[in-house]
């Protein structure tokens, strides 16, 4: 199941958007590696290369928020840490597997939930925020 970024998924500052974009090209590839039946190592790659991007983006974003004083600041960083725990749980269950599909399909799920509900729930918000400094 593909994950595409829509407008609608637009948060209103732009590096962020374009980080998510990025973000969503990135789970796209390792879904098509899975379900194409990359080799292990492949799928490992875009694993590990999921892990490091959103620590980087995780890491942008809430130095953005802090620049901002965004009010619910502490709210997304225990989210993200939610996020990048179960990442580090879905690569671990990966190795151990022996690379089965099915994590790759958990994986899959997991991204589109996290993308889908926290930057319509979470993230626009600090857009929105953002919009009331520019007044």
């Amino acid at each position: 199941m593909a994950v595409k970024w829509t407008p609608n998924l637009s948060v209103g500052v732009e590096h962020i958007d374009e980080q998510h974009k990025i973000w969503f090209e990135k789970a796209n590839d390792l879904f098509e590696a899975g379900k194409n039946r990359r080799t292990r190592e492949v799928i490992s790659e875009h694993l590990d290369f999921l892990d490091e991007y959103t620590k980087k983006h995780f890491s942008d974003e809430e130095a953005y928020m802090e620049k901002i004083k965004y009010p619910d600041i502490d709210k997304q960083k225990a989210a993200h840490k939610i996020f990048i725990d179960e990442l580090a749980k879905l690569k671990r269950d990966y190795q151990e597997q022996g690379g089965k599909l099915s994590v790759i399909i958990n994986a899959n799920q997991m991204v589109l939930n996290w993308l889908t509900q926290h930057i319509s729930n979470m993230d626009k918000k600090i857009g929105e925020y953002t919009k009331t400094l520019e007044k």
